[in-house]
């Protein structure tokens, strides 16, 4: 008969903590090797002791190994049914799944700055540099660039610094002049500079004055997609005229505060869509300041590998799993083989029509996949284990 839960959990207080250890995992019900680990137990094993629980309760194997030979009593030695696995050499990689919300990133604020509005995008309409934003008077266009300084003011010869320096940028950026005419790092606003303002003028149906008065353009940092527009048409052009987002589509997470140190940036994902599909990501930040009073959550933001996945999802429930750590050419088996003995873990190995228990000593946990890396003398890929049948 196989153990209980309960006591191979208390006996594995005193099986081999070292080892444990230095497999950078804590086995549910082990010993603390420290506040540091604490943490990487929690996302790491958690959800892999629920199904060491699972495995720990009594199990047996029915129809041909009903009544064959079991040393040591294991799976197969009561009335529950069970399967067969092999063991497995692989790459197994830690991971821990979590809730996310697929969406865009940034939240920015269109702003007017003078005239009647006649014209104004949809929600959901993708604005590019150079692209118009929305409309005013007789159809005089209020145009997008690229920037990080908000226009404050008109830009003209004779006048310099960053807001000049990045109109600048756009336009060369736009073809509006070549980087051997304009020099797109340079804070000053030159004759060149008015001659390429002209040019973009020009292609937009404006009068060519080659000066950039205050509201004719905005400068945000890239591509907008309009999300609520909150003037009407005929009203004046001052303060909001739409919100929007940034045109990059990525995944946030809310994590919780206490498994920040168990993600970071570079790190990779798999995103599962609502669809059932899943698609890769990467890490691209995680918060540093946390939010949320008694359960305090930290922000991480994720990219997709592939944005065209998503589709037009926003605001979409989506399931993220986050490698945290590899081993190549492990030994895996399924985390329900585990049986809880006395002296630590086994698996039940059936060879010629007899079962009998192999110790083993655990590594990492793949809790997304339900596998763990095993290791221990006797111990090779192929072998044949039993595994509670689902």
């Amino acid at each position: 008969m196989s153990e209980t839960v309960s006591r191979g959990r208390d006996a594995s207080r005193q099986a081999d903590p070292d080892s444990r250890a230095a497999a950078g995992m804590s086995l549910p019900g082990g010993p603390d090797p420290g506040r540091g680990r604490r943490r990487r137990r929690r996302v790491l094993a958690g959800g892999a002791a629920a199904v060491v629980a699972a495995a720990g309760a009594a199990v047996a194997v029915t129809g041909p190994f009903a009544g064959a030979g079991h040393a040591g009593g294991g799976a197969a030695a009561s009335g529950h049914p069970a399967s067969l696995s092999a063991i497995a050499r692989r790459l197994l990689q830690s991971q821990t799944s979590v809730s996310a919300t697929l969406g865009y990133a940034g939240s920015y604020t269109v702003t007017g700055h003078g005239g009647t509005i006649t014209w104004l995008p949809a929600p959901g309409a993708v604005i590019g540099q150079g692209q118009v934003l929305y409309r005013v008077g007789n159809g005089t266009p209020v145009f997008l660039l690229y920037g990080q300084v908000p226009a404050w003011r008109d830009l003209a010869v004779g006048v310099h610094g960053a807001d000049v320096r990045q109109l600048n940028r756009a336009l060369v950026a736009l073809g509006c002049a070549t980087r051997a005419q304009l020099d797109p790092d340079s804070k000053y606003f030159t004759a060149e500079t008015g001659y390429a303002v002209e040019r973009l003028q020009a292609r937009l149906g404006l009068p060519q004055t080659g000066t950039l008065p205050l509201g004719q353009a905005v400068f945000l940092p890239s591509a907008i997609r309009v999300t609520t527009v909150s003037a009407g048409l005929g009203a004046p052009a001052a303060g909001p005229v739409f919100a929007a987002t940034s045109a990059r589509r990525v995944v946030t997470i809310a994590l919780d505060a206490a498994q920040q140190s168990e993600v970071k940036a570079g790190d990779k994902v798999a995103i599962t869509l609502p669809s059932g599909a899943v698609t890769p990501g990467r890490v691209s930040s995680v918060g540093k300041v946390a939010t949320g009073g008694s359960s305090p959550k930290v922000t991480v933001t994720v990219t997709l590998k592939h944005p065209r996945a998503a589709g037009g999802l926003d605001q979409a429930p989506v399931t993220v799993a986050i490698t945290t750590a590899s081993v190549n050419n492990a030994l895996v088996v399924p985390v329900a083989a585990l049986l809880a003995r006395a002296s630590g873990y086994a698996v039940e190995e059936v060879t010629a029509g007899r079962h009998h228990l192999v110790p083993v000593r655990l590594g990492l946990f793949d809790d997304a996949a339900g596998l763990v890396q095993v290791s221990g003398p006797g111990l090779a890929a192929g072998q044949t284990i039993v595994v509670p049948a689902s």
